[in-house]
């Protein structure tokens, strides 16, 4: 079962799981890339560095998850994209307090909440990125 075959503001602990699990192979897969371009310098460093991606990732994606269905049900509006704004913004705020930055923190609320907000009119518009257009 996908993020998408879950009803919206419903069942909170399964969305906040997928999203977690999701944003974890992408924080495995990000520290990977990291540590091949700028090789540590002991294999501890590696791991450290492997580590502090992959948990940060994996908490984003845990408060969007949690921060999207919560909102939802508050709102009481399940379809609204603006619940997925709000949990992109309340990742890229974590993300700003995770590097002590006032500047990222709010330009990834901006950038994550736009970003999810749009994934979520996409995916109700039916909006489509690759293949033939619709005619």
């Amino acid at each position: 079962m996908g993020y998408w075959d879950l009803e919206e503001g419903k069942d909170c602990v399964a969305k906040t799981w997928i999203t977690t699990k999701i944003a974890t192979a992408i924080g495995l897969v990000g520290s990977a890339y990291h540590i091949v371009a700028f090789p540590p310098e002991t294999a501890v460093e590696a791991l450290t560095r492997a580590t502090s991606g992959t948990v940060t990732m994996a908490a984003m994606g845990a408060i969007f998850g949690m921060a999207t269905c919560l909102s939802a049900q508050a709102r009481e509006a399940p379809d609204d994209p603006t619940n997925y704004f709000i949990g992109g913004c309340a990742s890229g705020i974590f993300l700003g307090a995770r590097t002590h930055s006032a500047i990222t923190g709010t330009t990834a609320c901006f950038g994550l909440g736009t970003l999810a907000m749009f994934t979520k009119v996409g995916k109700m518009e039916g909006w489509r990125l690759t293949g033939p257009p619709k005619l």
